[in-house]
């Protein structure tokens, strides 16, 4: 039961903290209270003897897919090439090419940018495109004395749903599928048609809830952005394209996931490292990789390991997993997840939900609709994703009031039409 107290009281506390106190500064730093109060849970769990200290320990070095060290490596170092690529421009070009096609009308600008937004985050990250494309959004309305807020959400929303598509696009994807033991490949297989689905119908529900906002011309000529180190763009677009090409053909190959992304990693800085020495100047882009890098994630997902480890040995998991049963997985889990996600956030509901899973022997339907939650339901409360509270921070710095309350009518009109198009074709792939 303590076990339990404790990691209610810990969700309470981040939900608490995210809400009201998210971040502080420290000297020239900002320090996001969410890692720090699970941190603090995990300690008092370990501390109270709820957990085997010794058990997690050999659990870190263990050679399991669940490792949490093999997942954060993987997490990390796509991160890594996806923030490489914003750094050097490619973003930003990209999205100065799909406004420039606007050709004036607000509509095809809509249109245009959930399309660009899409194709990224299916090869990228969603948090990368999220940070990336919102200053932008927001720059070029001010400017073209346009409403932002159809632009921004469907941005977020389209970061948000393609992020299904890859194991690559989400953490919550990546520790889902790993844990679970299921290759690139087969992953894609299964989620593309949901994937399909939820953005299909994301984008209907936007464009019948802004429609008469974009009525209006556009006056603003899109500023033509350029690459300025077009040699750095090209190294880093053909590390990113050879990194997926091999993590897609990973388990015919023999190499787990988290090898290649690293490699492509090492690779991306050995290169840049030597073309910085050749043009006798410091690795800028490189820098601010390391700078950028969500490196707080560390501390937050082996503190969310060591508490659900301690649920799943006093056997709080299994019961639960017990309890919800086998049968109707996918409307339980997708559901139940989107949910939870909107309690505690998607990633500690995913570390939670995966040994639930395992526990339950639920099966491939309850991975997936979990995955289908853990997406979907970052964009029905700001409180769902890392995602939803850097592009609320984000918002506020641009002088954007878009509040819990605007969130959560965004996610109603959009997140629950969203998730049971998914849920209802994941039901459907499952049978053929």
């Amino acid at each position: 039961m303590l076990n339990i107290i404790l990691f209610a009281a810990t969700c309470l506390v981040m939900l608490v903290g995210v809400l009201f106190f998210p971040k502080f500064k420290l000297g020239k730093c900002t320090v996001h209270t969410y890692w720090i109060v699970v941190l603090v849970g995990a300690a008092l769990v370990l501390a109270c003897g709820q957990a085997d200290a010794a058990a997690i320990g050999w659990s870190l070095i263990a050679d399991t897919a669940v490792n949490p060290l093999k997942i954060l490596a993987l997490f990390l170092s796509m991160t890594v090439l996806s923030v490489f690529l914003d750094e050097v421009g490619f973003f930003r070009c990209l999205a100065s090419f799909a406004l420039r096609h606007s050709h004036g009308g607000q509509k095809r600008l809509f249109f245009s940018l959930y399309i660009t937004v899409s194709v990224l985050t299916v090869f990228t990250s969603n948090d990368i495109i999220v940070l990336s494309f919102t200053p932008f959004i927001c720059y070029f309305a001010r400017n073209a004395k346009i409403d932002p807020i159809p632009y921004l959400a469907a941005e977020f929303v389209a970061a948000n749903t393609w992020s299904m598509a890859l194991i690559i696009g989400n953490p919550t994807n990546i520790y889902l599928a790993t844990a679970c033991e299921i290759d690139f490949v087969s992953y894609l297989a299964t989620s593309i048609l949901p994937t399909l689905a939820a953005g299909a119908v994301a984008l209907l529900c936007l464009w019948l809830l802004f429609r008469k906002k974009l009525s209006a011309p556009v006056f603003y000529a899109a500023e033509r952005a350029r690459a300025e180190d077009k040699v750095s763009l090209g190294i880093g677009v053909a590390h990113l394209a050879a990194c997926t090409v091999l993590l897609a053909v990973s388990s015919y190959i023999g190499l787990e996931m988290w090898y290649i992304s690293v490699a492509a990693a090492g690779s991306l800085f050995l290169c840049e490292l030597i073309l910085s020495a050749c043009r006798k100047e410091a690795p800028r882009a490189l820098l601010s990789c390391l700078k950028r890098a969500p490196w707080q994630l560390v501390p937050f997902l082996l503190s969310m390991f060591v508490m659900t480890e301690a649920l799943r040995e006093q056997g709080t998991v299994a019961a639960i997993g017990e309890w919800l049963g086998r049968d109707l997985t996918v409307l339980k889990y997708g559901t139940l997840s989107f949910l939870c996600a909107n309690l505690v956030n998607n990633i500690p509901m995913s570390v939670l939900f995966s040994s639930m899973i395992s526990s339950a022997d639920a099966g491939l339907g309850a991975v997936y609709a979990t995955a289908i939650g853990s997406n979907l339901g970052a964009f029905f409360t700001p409180v769902g994703a890392l995602a939803g509270l850097m592009f609320g921070s984000l918002l506020a710095d641009h002088g954007i009031k878009f509040g819990y309350l605007d969130f959560l009518k965004l996610g109603v009109a959009v997140a629950l039409p969203a998730l049971a198009a998914s849920l209802g074709v994941l039901r459907f792939v499952l049978m053929l």
